[in-house]
């Protein structure tokens, strides 16, 4: 399975990550690798558990990320 991640830069130096389709799931890294290879884990945790309660495992279905400009006069 794939599962969208955003990564944001933290105010104190390094990344954190959230992973939209699954809420509460979230990581930290001091480099982007870091934060990926930890959110990584994270997602297969966060999955176990729910595997574990009989919850249904949520899809990564219908995020669509994007940008938009803007200019400011």
């Amino acid at each position: 399975m794939e599962y969208t991640v955003i990564l944001h830069r933290a105010e104190e130096g390094g990344y954190w990550v959230e992973v939209p389709a699954l809420p509460g799931c979230f990581s930290q890294g001091e480099t982007v690798e870091e934060a990926l290879e930890k959110v990584r884990e994270a997602i297969e945790s966060h999955l176990l558990a729910l595997k574990e309660d009989r919850q249904k495992i949520p899809r990564d279905e219908g995020i669509l990320l994007g940008r938009v400009e803007v200019a400011i006069s």
